[in-house]
């Protein structure tokens, strides 16, 4: 191989990076693709015969039309219409396509007059020519920014070079005809690049330019879509491109060679024109470009396109007048000795270009017309343009007939000349600036600025010595996406009388276009379109002047919003009056459609042809443009053979076209036959709006383009140096965004090396107020969102060597919140329309109007409620004994010990899967009785004291469980203390021995060695010190002394007054996340029902073992560990959570060795074992039961995983079940032995908030909830659905609470004597069985009917399945709607990849909606905003009104890793929370920061009003107080008195629970106060209920929708607590708020109501009420300030307070409570 080779593989050091990221090709395989002859007539559609047809894009990008339902191809038609598309009665006002002009004359040789250009098929032939006819003439000069001239070559050579470049690739690439070859080169380097180019085409392969060598990704994208295996470039190139791969430690494209042509030297016939014949394939070249939605895609060009645009581009310069007359005195020269008409002879025109010359329309005016015409072209950079003269001059000093530019360029030299003539006239000596040569200024745009064409002419071409200034405007309307070919352009060819449009606009400014002037047929009547060129009645050389003119029209801006175009001026009167006329906009036409073209304005959204002066998409047709992009065909027939649809007379459908399209994703209208543009598909912003008319209400869409948006912003709003615009689709509703870059916004040291500068929020929040006020009032755009950047740092786009702001980039890093975006500020109160409202927006959905809206929609449902299996006699499969009979469980042990007692009862499986020491049941008897003894004799227990019982996961916990239960005390099984997490544990276990009288702790050898440990013992010692807690003796019962008798031999046996109802035997504690205590008691009946519903359900036998592993403390874990062995008389076997979380497959592994049926999961369990172990090694085939516990709604992804994971394993699938446990019953609902997958409902979630229960297709609603089931009602076991407020029964189609009624139920929380508690086990309902009482969980859920064919012979099998949807004081309300957190947690956490895992919470205090996340960087924190706010809304219909953003790791979590969500949101409200950044959503403050980083307290309180009704003008923001905070409250009418409850007093626990406090530390020292102390001292003010409103910021209740913090204080068992009910807001205000559509909350800066008097303080000191709950109280908490004398409604003091006033009980009734589930009343 030539040392112009270079082939990556073989050079010294060459190494594949194996971390690189590109596709890796097949050698043999993508060779094989690229063998084609592509002789046969090589594509009618270029995309058709690539490997890859299916694929949608090359990067998996999206495309312009891809999203909606508007795509058009020949054999689909266009999406339904609604009523609005419909037309009219009578045939519809189409416009029709417009007729394509021909080019009047046959096109000849510039040089010469007598060789037709349609004799020459290709490019290549005409290069051949060109060195043969003109081989001397200059094709290219080449200069550098300063104007001085780096390179220049012949025609001659030109061909020369690319005949040798066409050589080497024919001789020594073994390439093949057809196949691609990439050209590599920069801009400068554009001889290298025609002579590279043209040498593919004479060798008859396929150029691939590529523009952009620094995107390594593009250009292995590129390489890789076309298989191109040879890359030309130059020897410069080369050596940059290794540097950058090598500092990138990237690799090489795989099988590509690079050639550097700048080596190849020149090609030397053996005999002069013996030249090789031409084998050219039709396909030229692929050209490679970024849409506006930052796809890349190639575009096809192949030569008949290249000809015949070439042809017509000639023919339009060639008839540009000349300066000494016009077009038609000059016709003579147009005419062959056969008088027929032809191109002017000459010697070529001179183009003066800086486009970039490797692609578009700088690639075709500059390389290929070169080329065909035999023009020179003269190339500066870019950068030239803006030297002052130096562009004036250099057109003076090559005489340029034809400037090739942009407006960029443009403007910067005409500006220049502006602000300094004298530069431009002298910047070279004795030389003048001479325009006089220039023919035409070909200006590459898509929109036409008429304003600066007039600038342009008449104050730079004009003064520059061109009489022709106004004819030299030329704006060309290129396509840059599909090739850069020119689609309109000003000419002087003629034959636009033959478009089929109306070429006069007529008299009225309305522009109705549908009749021509009488004047106007007479005058075309007679000829056939040509004028005088053909025959005819002649056309005016005024007439002809006018037409060819640059047209300009003001069109009316109100019109524009519905896409309406109403002239309100044209010509020279709308440049008259442009900038004056109030309303209108100011558009520039390009000129007439090219020759051969038609044209048509369709609607993008319907296909459909649009009406006469409508806005709409411009499609076209020509030869001269592309047939489709490379290797996309689906997208080539969308978007290249697009058909339009009409309606027609007769026809109720539209009907399509026989013509096809390009779609050129340009918006506009034709006006006169003239092209008029207003910008890109992508460029327009769309937005409802809605009225009421005639009583009926109306919804229309107003378009705005980003230009106009763009121009009122920088005109009106400061310190703005680039704006964007664009629109985003959320809840079915287009939101505008506008995105803003500012000086303001930058962070960069003011001095070099200074300290970065900090942002001036109230600044930036000024702008974003001032940009969304301006776009509101000049165009009526109500904002979403602004977002403001530093300069220069939003995505761009490069055109022509610059860069410009790409707004579908910048969508695209909005949607992936990657914009560098410093400040963010939303406008929803304006923007956000279709927010839903419930029926009862004060009351919410369980509020009596809501429940019976429901109930009349649902009145011909049946109620919910299911049957029950009611087996009364459970049998012992060995000796068919009931055990029902016996009363307890240590009658039956003493049963199964005289029954079986040599038999295996226990045994331990340590960490390796090793057996310990088995125990028979008789050892296991005498154990018992030996630990009994111990604890009777040492611990000195008597019946009816409280034990805990605190062991690892060992034979010692079951045998103190049944000996505390011979003994007839009460046994509290604790967890061991976790020494990392002593500040939850050691309270926790101290507040457990306060509230129970706990007398002794029982504990074995392991626990006694933890609590000895120094650091745990003098935790617990000063802990109790501090709150005041003696702690009790503590015993080891590992080992006691050794007994030969049993039980009942040494008269352990059961009383009849230990198993009786409501004698306690054992007490079950539940610790949620937040470390709350939930304790319940459970009798020895209670047991033995929850051991027979256990086992009959599970169909439990003697002869299967049963396992205990994990949570042995309470629930289905105690239950296997302890009880059901005993119960079914099977050996238990015990594995250690120890040595499961070291080695999990030991747990599988004893599942598998014995065969165990029925075992019990947690989903935290599984997932660890799955992320630390491999599923096999094991067979599960004989695990008939895996129940997997949950206490809420099931996780949807747990069965798939653990299905997959342990296939190999042998798990059936149908093994896998889900428990439905909760803290009054272990198993209220079980998938167990169903035999079935669980069963999945997408549910409509818009229903589910109403309270409704809607299953719908989760392919036509893609926001429909997933949730599965939690099975069927165990045996002895009944559920009804039940309306919490009225308690009666729901119908089926909506949800409700789950009533249990079971003997698996427990019959009371621990230590409780609070009434509503008692309610909790007392519920009936109001139309169901008077004789049944149920138990309320608190839960809302819904049965649900499904039939399978699980029977014999495969039948039909009816099931009744119970579905969880979650705990209904996790649930809040806003605008009468329920909201699930879960599930909106889920949807912000799915979002965005910077938010952990888990790491969101969503909770309602004070009326405002929180979200707070933890994010993983913290980087640009206000680009996720939107992303988060627009998932919520678009989700869940719900605008939040706070988010704030923590740090990773600050979020308060569980020992499983659980968020505490009490503990999040205590810390949040008292400000302990280390927020990073915080933004307020709903905003009716503009002066507030909208990032706040932990703002100071304000000295002024302000009153937050009831955020849970949406609407108005935002919710205000979150403040705090320096002082006491107000608070507003109501109760009903019959109580509405108005009590004071004093901050002085501390709050206690209610019965039966413990929490821990945020800051340990904290609580100890507020606990250790005395009462006299406490006078002094701040406490928490818990809200009475989850819909408690009015809470400031700075306000110290943890109120999360019905979940109460409290501090950790002893609790006073002797009183009685009440529930008091609330409201959520003041019922005169929200019935007023309501009276108008739709409902506004009142906002105000004082309270509303004020007390008429104000009792002293010393007649509200607290007497015997100082352990009371303010939300227990008899009273609400009203907002008041504190003074001598009455207050006035316009008082508002500086300082108030919150006190305290005690009334007697007989004011509240428990009865009048508001039932909401949160917190299972006093108990938690």
């Amino acid at each position: 191989m030539s040392d112009y080779a270079f082939i990556p593989a073989a050079q010294l050091g060459y190494a594949e990076n194996p971390g690189s990221d590109h596709p890796q090709i097949s050698e043999t395989h993508s060779r094989l693709g690229t063998m084609l002859d592509f002789q046969q007539g090589y594509f009618s559609d270029f995309a058709g015969q690539q490997r890859q047809e299916q694929r949608d894009s090359y990067e998996g990008g999206p495309h312009r039309y891809s999203s909606g339902d508007f795509l058009s191809s020949p054999t689909t038609m266009p999406p339904m219409l609604n009523t609005n598309d419909l037309p009219l009665p009578g045939l519809p006002n189409h416009q029709a396509p417009l007729e394509p002009r021909d080019v009047p004359f046959a096109v000849y040789d510039p040089h010469n007059e007598n060789i037709p250009m349609s004799k020459f098929d290709n490019i290549p032939s005409v290069l051949r020519h060109r060195s043969r006819t003109n081989p001397k003439r200059p094709a290219y000069w080449v200069l550098d920014q300063k104007g001085k001239e780096t390179a220049s070559i012949t025609w001659d050579k030109l061909t020369s070079r690319a005949e040798k470049v066409a050589q080497v690739i024919r001789d020594k690439s073994n390439l093949y005809r057809g196949d691609r070859v990439a050209l590599i080169y920069r801009d400068a380097e554009i001889i290298e690049f025609a002579v590279a180019l043209m040498g593919c085409f004479i060798a008859g392969v396929v150029a691939v330019p590529i523009n952009n060598l620094e995107d390594y990704q593009k250009l292995n994208v590129i390489l890789t879509s076309t298989q191109a295996h040879l890359a030309l470039t130059t020897d410069n190139n080369l050596k940059a491109f290794q540097r950058d791969i090598t500092m990138q430690k990237l690799s090489w494209p795989r099988g590509v060679e690079w050639w550097k042509t700048n080596e190849f030297g020149s090609f030397h016939p053996k005999k002069k024109d013996d030249v090789p014949p031409l084998q050219v394939p039709d396909l030229a070249y692929i050209e490679f470009s970024r849409a506006p939605t930052g796809d890349l895609r190639g575009v096809v060009m192949s030569h008949r396109t290249i000809m015949h645009q070439m042809a017509c581009l000639s023919a339009i310069i060639a008839t540009v007048p000349g300066s000494e007359g016009g077009l038609d005195s000059q016709s003579a020269l147009f005419r062959d000795k056969s008088t027929r008409p032809f191109a002017h002879g000459g010697t070529g025109e001179i183009l003066l270009s800086y486009l970039d010359p490797r692609q578009s329309i700088g690639m075709i005016l500059g390389v290929l017309l070169t080329v065909y015409g035999g023009h020179t072209t003269v190339w500066i950079e870019s950068h030239a343009v803006e030297t002052p003269g130096l562009y004036a001059h250099l057109i003076t000093k090559y005489k340029a007939t034809l400037m090739v530019a942009d407006y960029p360029g443009l403007k910067r030299a005409v500006y220049n000349y502006q602000a300094d003539p004298m530069t431009t006239r002298n910047f070279k000596k004795n030389v003048d600036p001479n325009f006089a040569s220039v023919k035409l200024c070909l200006i590459d745009t898509l929109t036409v600025d008429g304003e600066f064409h007039e600038i342009l002419a008449d104050r730079w071409l004009r003064p520059l010595r061109n009489p022709r200034a106004r004819d030299l405007v030329a704006p060309m309307l290129c396509l840059p996406e599909h090739g850069g070919m020119v689609i309109s352009v000003r000419d002087w060819l003629g034959g636009e009388e033959r478009m089929g449009c109306s070429l006069i606009l007529d008299g009225s400014n309305t522009a109705t276009l549908s009749e021509e002037e009488p004047e106007e047929k007479t005058r075309f009547s007679g000829h056939s379109g040509y004028g005088s060129l053909i025959g005819g009645t002649a056309i005016g050389a005024e007439d002809r002047k006018g037409r060819n003119e640059l047209s300009e029209v003001l069109l009316d801006k109100e019109a524009l919003k519905t896409n309406e175009v109403i002239v309100v001026a044209i010509g020279e009167e709308a440049r008259k009056k442009a900038g004056i006329e109030p309303g209108t906009v100011r558009v520039g036409a390009f000129g007439y459609p090219i020759p051969d073209a038609t044209l048509a304005v369709v609607d993008p959204e319907t296909s459909l042809l649009c009406s006469p002066h409508v806005i709409g998409e411009i499609w076209v047709d020509s030869p001269s443009l592309s047939g489709g992009f490379w290797a996309l065909p689906k997208h080539t027939e969308t978007i290249f053979h697009a058909r339009p649809y009409h309606f027609v007379e007769g026809s109720p459908s539209p009907v399509p076209i026989d013509l096809e399209f390009l779609r050129t994703g340009l918006l506009g209208c034709v006006i006169e036959g003239k092209i008029f543009v207003l910008g890109l598909y992508e460029d327009r912003l769309r937005q409802k709006v809605e009225w009421v008319e005639h009583g009926m209400d109306v919804a229309e869409y107003r378009y705005f383009f980003v230009q106009h948006l763009i121009i009122s912003i920088m005109k009106n709003v400061p310190k703005i140096y680039d704006c964007s615009a664009f629109d985003v689709f959320v809840n079915e509703e287009h939101l505008p965004i506008v995105l803003l870059e500012s000086s303001a916004a930058s962070t960069a040291p003011s001095t070099s090396g200074g300290p970065p500068r900090q942002l001036d929020t109230a600044l930036l929040d000024s702008l974003s107020e001032r940009c969304m006020e301006i776009l509101y009032q000049e165009h009526h755009v109500r904002v979403y969102c602004v977002m403001i950047t530093a300069p220069n740092t939003l995505p761009r786009v490069t055109k022509n060597g610059r860069k410009e702001i790409g707004n579908m980039l910048c969508r695209k890093e909005f949607d992936n919140g990657a914009l560098p975006c410093v400040h963010v500020k939303f406008g929803v109160e304006r923007a956000v329309l279709n927010l839903p409202v419930g029926h009862d927006p004060v009351g919410g959905i369980w509020s009596p109007l809501s429940t019976q809206n429901r109930q009349d929609n649902l009145a011909l449902q049946e109620k919910q409620y299911s049957g029950v299996d009611y087996r009364e006699v459970v049998i012992d499969d060995r000796t068919s004994t009931p055990l029902n009979s016996f009363s307890s469980l240590v009658d039956l042990l003493q049963w199964r010990v005289s029954r079986q007692a040599e038999e295996l009862s226990y045994c331990t499986i340590d960490g390796r899967g090793r057996e310990g020491k088995g125990i028979t049941w008789k050892k296991l008897d005498t154990k018992i009785a030996a630990v009994a003894a111990f604890i009777k004799n040492k611990a000195k227990a008597r019946p009816g004291d409280r034990l805990i019982l605190m062991y690892t996961h060992s034979e010692d916990f079951v045998l103190a469980v049944h000996a505390c239960f011979c003994l007839g005390v009460v046994a509290i099984p604790v967890a061991p203390l976790d020494q990392n997490r002593l500040h939850e544990d050691a309270p926790a276990l101290l507040h457990m021995i306060s509230d129970f009288k706990v007398k002794a702790i029982l504990m074995n050898s392991e626990v006694e060695h933890l609590l000895k440990q120094k650091p745990v013992s003098q935790h617990l010692k000063q802990s109790a010190l501090v709150l005041k807690v003696a702690l009790p003796n503590s015993y080891n019962t590992g080992k006691p002394p050794k007994q030969t008798n049993g039980c009942r031999e040494l008269g352990f046996i059961m009383k009849p007054e230990w198993v009786a109802s409501n004698q306690p035997a054992l007490v079950w504690t539940y610790w949620t996340p937040d470390q709350r205590r939930v304790a319940v008691q459970l009798c020895h009946d209670t047991i033995m029902g929850i051991c027979k519903v256990q086992k009959e359900t599970c169909q439990m036998t003697s002869s299967r073992p049963v396992l205990g592993c994990v949570r042995s403390t309470s629930g289905i874990g105690f239950l296997h560990t302890c009880l059901m062995g005993v119960f079914v008389g099977s050996p238990t076997y015990l594995v250690s959570p120890v040595d499961f979380a070291q080695n999990p497959q030991s747990l599988f592994l004893t599942l598998s060795r014995y065969k165990i049926k029925n075992t019990y999961a947690t989903s935290q369990m599984l997932d660890h074992a799955m992320n630390t172990m491999p599923g096999k090694g094991f067979m599960l085939q004989e695990l008939k039961n895996l129940m997997i516990s949950t206490e809420g709604r099931p996780r949807v992804d747990v069965f798939q995983r653990v299905r997959l994971f342990f296939a190999a394993a042998g798990l059936d699938r149908t093994a896998i079940n889900t428990i439905y446990s909760h803290v009054l019953n272990p198993m209220i609902a079980s998938r167990s032995y169903m035999c079935i997958e669980p069963i999945e409902l997408w549910l409509d979630a818009r229903a589910l908030r109403c309270g409704l229960v809607f299953p719908v297709d989760p392919d036509t609603d893609p926001s429909a909830l997933l949730i599965q089931d939690s099975g069927m009602v165990p045996v002895n076991t009944q559920i009804a659905i039940v309306n919490p407020e009225t308690c009666r029964l729901c119908h089926v189609g909506e949800y409700g609470e789950i009533w249990v009624q079971s003997e698996a139920c427990v019959k009371s929380f621990y230590g409780s004597k609070d009434i509503f508690d008692a309610e909790r086990f007392r519920g009936q309902t109001v139309d169901g069985d008077s004789q049944v009482t149920y138990v309320r969980t608190g839960d809302l859920g819904f049965l649900h009917n499904v039939s399978r064919p699980i029977g014999p012979g495969g039948a039909l099998v009816e099931m009744q399945i119970l579905f969880v949807l979650g705990a209904i004081g996790d649930t809040f309300e806003v605008n009468g709607l329920s909201h699930f957190p879960m599930d909106i947690e889920y949807s912000i956490e799915k979002c965005h990849r910077n938010i952990v895992p888990g790491g969101s919470a969503v909770f309602q205090a004070g009326g405002l909606v929180v979200v707070l996340v933890e994010v993983i960087r913290k980087a640009y924190l206000a680009s996720i905003v939107p992303v988060i706010v627009n998932a919520i809304l678009n989700e869940h219909q719900l605008i939040v009104d706070v988010v704030a953003f923590v740090s990773k790791g600050d979020f308060p979590r569980s020992r499983l890793g659980e968020k505490q969500r009490g503990k999040i949101l205590a810390s949040w409200v008292t400000r302990k929370l280390r927020t990073i950044a915080q933004f307020n959503i709903k905003d009716s403050d503009g002066a507030d920061s909208q990032v706040t980083e932990v703002a100071p307290p304000r000295s002024e309180p302000v009153s937050v009003r009831n955020g849970s009704i949406s609407g108005g003008n935002g919710s205000g923001k979150y403040v705090e107080s320096s002082s006491t905070p107000i608070i507003e409250a109501h109760i009903p009418e019959e109580h509405n008195q108005k009590y004071l409850i004093q901050p002085e007093e501390e709050i206690p626990l209610p019965h039966g629970i413990s929490e821990m406090p945020t800051h340990y530390d904290d609580s100890i020292r507020e606990n250790s106060l005395s009462d006299q102390d406490a006078a002094s001292h701040d406490v928490n003010i818990v809200p009475p209920s989850k819909d408690y409103v009015g809470l400031p910021e700075a306000l110290l209740p943890e109120a999360i929708s019905g979940m109460s913090i409290s501090p950790e204080i002893p609790v006073n068992q002797d009183e009685n607590f009440n529930n008091v009910p609330t409201s959520t807001n003041d019922a005169h205000h929200a019935a007023r708020s309501l009276q108008d559509e739709p409902p506004e909350p009142l906002y105000s800066k004082k309270p509303v109501l004020s007390p008429p008097s104000i009792p002293s303080h010393e007649s509200l000191e607290p007497k015997n009420d100082l352990w009371s709950l303010p939300s227990r109280r008899q009273g609400v908490l009203r907002a008041v300030n504190i003074g001598d004398r009455d207050l006035e409604e316009e008082d508002w003091p500086e300082d108030p307070t919150i006190q305290n006033s005690s009334s007697s009980a007989s004011h509240l009734h428990h009865g009048s409570s508001r039932y909401d589930g949160s917190g299972y009343g006093s108990a938690v």
